[in-house]
């Protein structure tokens, strides 16, 4: 699939994997709106490209999504990076925590989504990439809210590709592993193949360009993911 001469939608681009993926976007040639809700960081990276427009969102409103999406105006496609995490356990659960981490990963989509899905099957045409996570897969220790919010998304994902079938829009899903953030940063424990934002944004653009639906990184450690669905779910816990 070509992106030269598409316009795309990055939510989540203020910095990390949504912001190394605009940039990626405007090496091919596409032409991207970035959204976040720090407009000071947005303004500072579009300044810096001149194929990014910045329209502040924050996809926990509903307002500010409905007036970001007549903001945008018209895209070929939307890649949904927006993430809040915080590591949580049940055993020091924090209110309003989880809460803000399912509005921030699933239900923010849901809120964009639904304005954007009735366009794109109207006009016949259309890209959709969601972005998950490898704790999406199954339940992990110290990640309440976190890990149930990027399995929804990824069901999601699954949901979008089967009603979408021959619509003319095309649905993808990453699920990267670690990546160096100020999220990740939170977490206090060795993180196996901790990526660079940049070189996990060339993997999900390996996978747009592709016509697979999904994309699951880095090998060797996706493969305890991917592998570990079929194990019984103590062993598989216990590995970690």
């Amino acid at each position: 699939m070509m992106l030269a001469g598409k316009t795309y939608w990055v939510v989540g681009a203020s910095e990390g994997l949504g912001r190394a993926l605009a940039a990626c976007l405007v090496v091919e040639g596409a032409s991207v709106v970035v959204s976040a809700r720090d407009l000071t960081k947005l303004r500072a990276f579009s300044a810096s490209h001149p194929k990014l427009r910045a329209v502040v969102m924050d996809v926990t409103d509903s307002a500010s999504v409905t007036q970001a999406v007549a903001l945008a105006g018209e895209v070929d496609g939307v890649i949904y990076c927006a993430g809040l995490y915080d590591p949580m356990s049940a055993l020091d659960w924090q209110p309003g925590q989880a809460e803000a981490m399912a509005d921030a990963n699933y239900i923010g989509a849901l809120r964009l989504l639904s304005h954007l899905v009735p366009v794109f099957v109207a006009r016949k045409a259309g890209h959709i990439v969601l972005i998950g996570s490898l704790a999406g897969f199954r339940g992990l220790p110290g990640a309440i809210g976190y890990g149930s919010s990027k399995a929804a998304l990824m069901h999601l994902a699954e949901n979008l590709r089967v009603d979408l079938r021959g619509s003319g829009v095309r649905v993808q899903l990453a699920n990267p592993g670690y990546i160096a953030t100020r999220l990740t940063a939170k977490n206090r424990f060795r993180m196996p193949q901790l990526m660079s934002p940049e070189a996990a944004a060339l993997r999900v653009l390996r996978l747009m360009l592709s016509t697979r639906f999904c994309a699951t990184f880095p090998a060797p450690f996706a493969w305890l993911f991917t592998i570990g669905r079929f194990l019984p779910l103590r062993l598989f816990q216990s590995l970690f």
